[in-house]
């Protein structure tokens, strides 16, 4: 079986050699301190080991509640944000059809996702699609009090229970919560639902290898047996290969050895539509856990070639504080030739008979070129096809390097004090109780 590889002669040609020299030992080092549970944030460390953990049983588990949803329902919504839905709805997105929604012969539900907005009319929209569907919910939330999530399971529990009946909502609504606290633990166990454990020690930028994840994607209809044997074989050569070989300790070097010479913006880009929500999964995962004490990467995405048509100039005469990853498919699905035209007002017959993917790959090569000669250092991640076991490989290597990247910074990868001050704002605005010396302080601010 291939895996995945990590190309960077684009990105070293713009570094002296000593600056990887440099860095591989802070690199090891940072490794090791993850490896050992020795570094700051190591009580959210469960996901270091999370792959090779999980069971055959656990799966089978996971797979026999996604049936049973699958037999009940045409349309799950999938209730999370952040973390809580980004890592499902990035696997799903990729391995579907582009057009699944509209051609959907009862196959597979369609999987929805709700609680990651405030939206009043995204939320009225939904409700009233739902109106006529036998719909299912999996409500992702270790509080159960997030705001944007909580509002949408208020909404979704009790529709779903007016139009199916209680007894019927029972058996379609699945919690993915916390053990034993927070007002989502309390709802599943006083209303009987099927529930699932948010490890404690996962943090949910992490969580797509636990239930959060799995869940949705084996309701999808994926392989979610291929997606962790896939995290673990990246998990195995992660921690067995020495630097020269290990992918996620270069990757780590090189964006750091880039950023310390002023390359503050890293631009995650792909020439493949369906890895989309790929790049948003990614920009949380770098942005939550570097993001913090004054350092870190900006995390940008650009999906191309359809981007170059509106991002194309900043990327290659802007400001040289970027450089670019290119996440890459090697192999297509499926076969499309250019056809011939005998009019050839549009002048491409020169192309007729090629595969369609040959146009995008000297795209892709064209444009690397040509960000290359404008000053953008490139690093190019491949895929040998998007599949299942590729895209688990993927997230594991995206998920150690931005641990071992972190701890390089000198930083907790694993906390997010940011996230709280718009929350605390946000109630002190609504005058929530216990929130009214900062309600009035806002007040005063605000005149």
């Amino acid at each position: 079986m291939k895996t995945i590889s990590l190309e960077l002669q684009d990105a070293l040609r713009f570094l002296d050699e000593s600056a990887i020299e440099t860095l591989i030992p802070k690199v090891k080092a940072a490794h090791a301190e993850l490896e050992a549970g020795t570094c700051p944030g190591n009580d959210f460390l469960g996901w270091l080991h999370l792959p090779s953990s999980i069971t055959p049983e656990f799966l089978a588990d996971l797979q026999a509640t996604a049936q049973t949803l699958r037999e009940h329902c045409d349309t799950i919504v999938v209730a999370g944000i952040g973390g809580s839905y980004l890592g499902a709805r990035a696997v799903i997105d990729a391995l579907s059809n582009s057009f699944a929604w509209l051609t959907n012969k009862g196959e597979n539900p369609n999987i929805l996702f709700a609680g990651n907005n405030i939206s009043e009319d995204y939320l009225f929209e939904l409700t009233e699609y739902l109106k006529t569907r036998r719909f299912g919910v999996i409500n992702i939330s270790k509080s159960g009090t997030t705001t944007e999530t909580a509002l949408a399971f208020r909404l979704l529990k009790k529709q779903c229970e007016d139009q199916r009946g209680k007894a019927e909502a029972q058996k379609v609504i699945v919690a993915i919560t916390d053990a034993v606290r927070g007002a989502a633990r309390i709802t599943a166990d006083k209303e009987g639902y099927k529930s699932y454990i948010i490890p404690d020690n996962v943090g949910g930028r992490f969580s797509v290898l636990t239930p959060v994840g799995l869940l949705p994607i084996a309701c999808a209809g994926f392989d979610i047996a291929e997606l962790v044997r896939g995290a673990q074989d990246m998990e195995k050569a992660s921690a067995e290969n020495d630097f020269e070989s290990n992918l996620a300790e270069q990757y780590a070097a090189v964006r750091n050895a880039l950023y310390a010479q002023g390359k503050k913006i890293e631009i995650l880009a792909n020439y493949h539509p369906k890895l989309h929500f790929m790049s948003e999964w990614w920009k949380q995962l770098y942005g939550e856990s570097e993001g913090k004490d004054g350092v870190g990467i900006f995390p940008a995405a650009v999906d191309l070639t359809t981007d170059l048509h509106s991002m194309g100039q900043w990327i290659q005469e802007g400001e040289r504080s970027i450089f670019e990853t290119v996440v890459s498919i090697e192999k297509p699905e499926h076969t499309v030739l250019f056809p011939h035209d005998e009019e050839n007002l549009d002048g491409l017959n020169f192309l007729e008979g090629k595969r369609v993917d040959e146009v995008n790959k000297m795209a892709e090569l064209g444009t690397r070129l040509a960000h290359v000669d404008g000053g953008v250092p490139n690093l190019r991640v491949v895929l040998p096809e998007l599949t299942a076991y590729y895209l688990g490989q993927l997230i594991y290597f995206f998920e150690i390097a931005c641990g071992i990247s972190g701890r390089v910074l000198n930083i907790n990868p694993f906390d997010q004090p940011g996230v709280e001050a718009y929350k605390k704002n946000m109630f002190a605005l609504l005058e929530k109780p216990g929130y009214e010396a900062e309600s009035a302080a806002i007040k005063q601010r605000l005149g």
